[in-house]
């Protein structure tokens, strides 16, 4: 069976709007599926199994908890050799881990003949994890209350962006922790503006409307992330930001060749684009 990718995402903007009695928060996001991409294969066998980047992976991995989640809804023990190949860097804020999952799901659910509907894999995938049901819908899409309320946007653009994770990531229960103390910035969102500009391709735009409450917090933790914006603006990048709850920096250029020259002068950056139906 050929390898399934396994597609990161970028949070072109990210609120918090309240917190529920169960702890968790509620959420209004503008989010993208971009080039980055682990790999996922799966082929038969008569038990579940993970390996990452050739070395075996324990239970808590989200892929091995996706396929005991399969099982455990459609009632059966079902086996499978599953392999995943890295890319998308961990404690990133680009939901590799979710990503994961997703791709886990929906090739699962096909390998084992299960027909689960796709309603009753974003239920699942909630289960795992608050990114999990957008990385099963993809695309360009605004995203509130826990991650469950996913809602697609049409022609989503295809941009260039230079992606640097520093400091080996940060801890999205730390970052969240820290905002909860309180004292931070308010954070004012027009997603549907920010959606707009984004369709247009007007990145001077994107970047007075794209803000992330979590960039703050993050900072205070990491202050290379705030160093790292400015320096992506210097390098011509029209928007940056940080997406989730970091530690990765995000700049999006108008055209390829500068996104290029802009990530080798970055030590670590990685070149990628936002997945649209626009070429660059």
């Amino acid at each position: 069976m050929p390898a399934i990718q396994a597609h990161a995402k970028i949070n072109w903007s990210l609120n918090i709007t309240g917190r529920r009695a169960d702890g968790y928060h509620l959420l209004d996001m503008l989010m993208q599926t971009i080039d980055l991409a682990d790999d996922l294969t799966v082929r038969p066998a008569e038990a579940l199994s993970l390996t990452v980047d050739g070395q075996p992976a324990g239970e808590e991995n989200l892929v091995l908890r996706a396929a005991m989640a399969l099982n455990c809804r459609a009632g059966t023990s079902h086996g499978a050799a599953m392999a995943l190949q890295k890319r998308v860097p961990a404690r990133a804020g680009l939901g590799g881990g979710s990503a994961d999952c997703a791709a886990a799901l929906i090739a699962l659910n096909d390998l084992w003949g299960l027909s689960l509907t796709r309603e009753a894999l974003l239920e699942i995938g909630l289960s795992l994890g608050a990114d999990v049901p957008f990385c099963l819908v993809g695309g360009l899409a605004r995203v509130t209350g826990i991650g469950e309320a996913v809602r697609p946007i049409e022609d989503p653009p295809g941009i260039p962006l230079v992606l640097v994770t520093p400091g080996g990531g940060l801890s999205t229960a730390e970052v969240f922790k820290l905002w909860d103390a309180g004292g931070w910035p308010e954070v004012t969102l027009d997603n549907l503006a920010l959606a707009d500009a984004l369709r247009r391709k007007d990145l001077q735009a994107v970047d007075r409307l794209c803000a992330n409450a979590l960039t703050a917090p993050a900072v205070s933790l990491m202050p290379e992330i705030g160093g790292l914006i400015d320096r992506m603006r210097a390098l011509g990048a029209g928007a940056a930001f940080m997406t989730g709850s970091g530690s990765t920096v995000v700049g999006a250029f108008n055209d390829l060749a500068a996104a290029r020259e802009a990530a080798g002068a970055i030590p670590g950056a990685v070149l990628t684009r936002t997945l649209g139906n626009v070429g660059n």
